[in-house]
């Protein structure tokens, strides 16, 4: 509601409110067929116009006319009016492979014209380059995430919208755990990947893949797989190949199981306490009656 006020003394004969040329009120009769518009008055002085419900359309200069019988004057007041920022278009979510370019829009409406502002909500979550177009070149997977864009014009509180973010990337093996069994004990190996989407493994002894059955288990937990070896014999001992996969690509790393005594990091293998691999694999063992 906006009202536009025009005051009036006894010596005035004739008064209207106009618009656009356009008679509103003659006195107090209505020639506007506009029903948020009315006449506010107070006594004989006040001669004001009030609109309900403004619109952007409604924005304009109005003229009060004013006319006694020695002179005719006239009073003006231009109506501004102030829209709060809406956003009417967002990107939906998307997916996208690492390396690609991509473009995030955030379109938005409002008097004044809104400034549009965005940020990667990772823990810094600081302000990126953009306004109603957000350009992302060779997309990297740390840029992965919920992205804001929030459009402000301090007519009312900032309108907000979220996008996320998902970039696919192919494996890296990022650790692997070996032991060092003795003769009939229990061998487990670790190989941990990152990817996205989820990789899959394989286990391999020299070129022949590995698959459950005959002492060997291979457990698959998301982004890591256990290979666990019953009963270790001389043979056992040596070197192991993990191999990561998904639609991007392949990454693979070698991982040992070393005789009692010789454990030591090699190729990225980290060597583990005996004690609690032991432990955690018979705790496997015994749900899996392996």
């Amino acid at each position: 509601m906006d009202r536009c006020r025009c005051y009036v003394d006894d010596r005035v004969s004739r008064v209207a409110w106009l618009n656009r040329s356009n008679i509103i009120f003659a006195g107090r009769d209505k020639w506007s067929l506009d029903p948020r518009v009315e006449l506010v008055t107070k006594g004989q002085l006040e001669y004001s116009l009030r609109i309900q419900k403004v619109d952007v359309y409604d924005e304009g200069q109005y003229t009060c006319s004013i006319q006694t019988k020695e002179h005719s004057r006239t009073s003006q007041v231009f109506l501004i009016v102030q829209v709060p920022a809406n956003i009417y278009k967002v990107s939906e979510d998307i997916t996208i492979n690492e390396g690609s370019n991509v473009t995030l829009t955030c379109l938005a409406s409002g008097r004044p014209d809104p400034m549009i502002t965005w940020r990667l909500l990772n823990p810094s979550a600081e302000p990126l380059d953009g306004d109603e177009y957000l350009d992302i070149s060779g997309i990297t997977r740390t840029q992965a995430g919920r992205y804001e864009c929030r459009a402000s014009n301090d007519v009312a509180s900032p309108d907000v919208k979220y996008i996320n973010v998902i970039v696919n990337y192919a494996p890296f093996i990022k650790d692997t755990k070996s032991s060092d069994p003795q003769v009939g004990r229990l061998g487990m190996l670790q190989c941990e990947a990152s990817a996205i989407p989820k990789p899959e493994f394989k286990w391999y002894r020299d070129d022949k893949r590995l698959s459950n059955g005959q002492g060997i288990s291979i457990q698959m937990m998301g982004s890591r797989t256990l290979l666990l070896v019953s009963n270790v014999t001389e043979e056992d001992y040596g070197n192991y190949t993990c191999v990561a996969t998904n639609r991007l690509g392949i990454h693979n790393a070698s991982v040992f199981l070393y005789r009692p005594g010789t454990a030591n990091n090699m190729s990225g293998a980290v060597a583990v306490s005996q004690s609690l691999w032991l432990l955690l694999g018979s705790l496997t063992c015994l749900l899996l009656k392996c």
